[in-house]
């Protein structure tokens, strides 16, 4: 049956007729203009996939008929948590799409000391709130249907603290290699800066927390295709490209 594929936050049973959202729902009638008897494809971000048919298409009711239920495909071997140095506009978008297409689990936006966005509040509140729908757009797109973590922005120091991945890389010029000696790895943490690079203060931070410094070659990467280029390699060694 196949058709568009739309994040639900609820229960999906097969037989069951679900009321959309309004966000999905506000999609499926003025965005994609699906009309009654239109196949499409519901996933609840929690790995569970289900082919639907809608039974009403109205600008204010739009259900949905689920017909199967199976386990969603696309999720990686390999977990990632990416702590990602908060950068302007665009910028943070394009890193939280790619990362996860390419499969990452968790993202945690970082405050800095050379990152030049400082989010208070309300102002805070939304743009969490941007982010994760930025990440919901790239599930339906790229065919996931277990919704990564969008953390709440928060210091890095905090961060550090709290890892415990099996490996840990941060981007840094001084390259080690050690880190493509290990066989398997089942969990991974990624650290990747602002524009003017992690503070000295924090990459020690950083190496007393467990992490080994990665360089991605002779060229400076921007801050939102460093992640693409990192988490293309972790998958490569340890995941599913």
């Amino acid at each position: 049956m196949s058709g568009p594929r739309i994040y639900v936050d609820a229960l999906l049973e097969p037989g069951a007729e679900l009321v959309l959202p309004e966000g999905a729902a506000r999609h499926v009638v003025t965005v994609l203009r699906l009309k009654e008897g239109a196949p499409l494809t519901l996933f609840d971000g929690h790995g569970n996939e289900a082919e639907a048919e809608l039974v009403a298409a109205t600008r204010k009711r739009v259900v949905a008929r689920i017909d199967t239920l199976a386990p969603g495909r696309g999720e990686s071997s390999l977990a990632v948590h990416l702590g990602q140095a908060i950068s302007k506009g665009d910028r943070m978008d394009y890193a939280i799409q790619k990362a996860v297409e390419l499969g990452v689990t968790a993202i945690t936006p970082l405050y800095t000391e050379h990152g030049d966005v400082r989010l208070k509040g309300e102002r805070e509140t939304r743009k969490h709130a941007h982010w994760r729908a930025v990440a919901i757009s790239a599930c339906e797109q790229c065919g996931r249907a277990s919704l990564p973590t969008i953390h709440a922005p928060r210091p890095l120091d905090g961060w550090l603290v709290e890892r415990d991945e099996a490996l840990r890389l941060m981007l840094h010029p001084g390259t080690s290699s050690v880190w493509r000696d290990v066989l398997e790895v089942a969990t991974a943490a990624l650290l990747v800066g602002p524009e003017g690079g992690l503070a000295e203060g924090e990459v020690e931070r950083a190496r007393e927390a467990g992490f080994m410094a990665l360089t991605l070659g002779p060229r400076i990467l921007r801050t939102e295709t460093a992640p693409v280029v990192a988490l293309s390699l972790l998958q490569h060694y340890f995941g599913d490209l």
